[in-house]
């Protein structure tokens, strides 16, 4: 097991007050599970996450996407460092302050230079699909 993915099990059940991102501190989901490649994330909707009808923000949603696949890649163990070049999201039902949600994580294709991420966003009990989004993301190059 990688060194990335076994801080990752250590944070199982626990929420993201100490993730190194900023974001996901912010967000402060719980770590429900982590393998390489594949996480899930139990998030609590809070009303700054809400747009202005009190549901929660597509943008919220897309960053809960984009920092968990983000996550995903981490878990890999990978040398090197990669960020999003796309990020396409698919919306269907709507969580409110109070729900919690869910954030399933995949790797699509592991590739040296290009990483294809999946996640799906669900509500609690998994009954119904909140929000699905596809990411690739790249090698950074170090110029020194």
């Amino acid at each position: 097991m990688n060194r990335m993915l076994q801080l990752l099990k250590s944070w199982i059940g626990k929420d993201s007050s100490q993730s190194l991102s900023p974001l996901m501190r912010w967000l402060n989901p719980v770590l429900l599970s982590a393998e390489a490649g594949e996480l899930e994330f139990s998030y609590v909707v809070r009303e700054e996450m809400t747009n202005p009808l009190g549901i929660l923000h597509g943008g919220t949603t897309a960053a809960i996407i984009d920092d968990a696949v983000g996550a995903a890649v981490f878990s890999l163990g990978k040398p090197d460092r990669y960020t999003t070049v796309n990020l396409a999201v698919d919306y269907f039902v709507s969580a409110k302050v109070g729900d919690t949600i869910i954030a399933k994580t995949s790797i699509v294709k592991n590739g040296d230079q290009i990483i294809n991420t999946h996640c799906e966003v669900w509500n609690e009990d998994r009954s119904r699909m909140i929000a699905k989004g596809h990411s690739n993301l790249i090698k950074l190059v170090d110029r020194a």
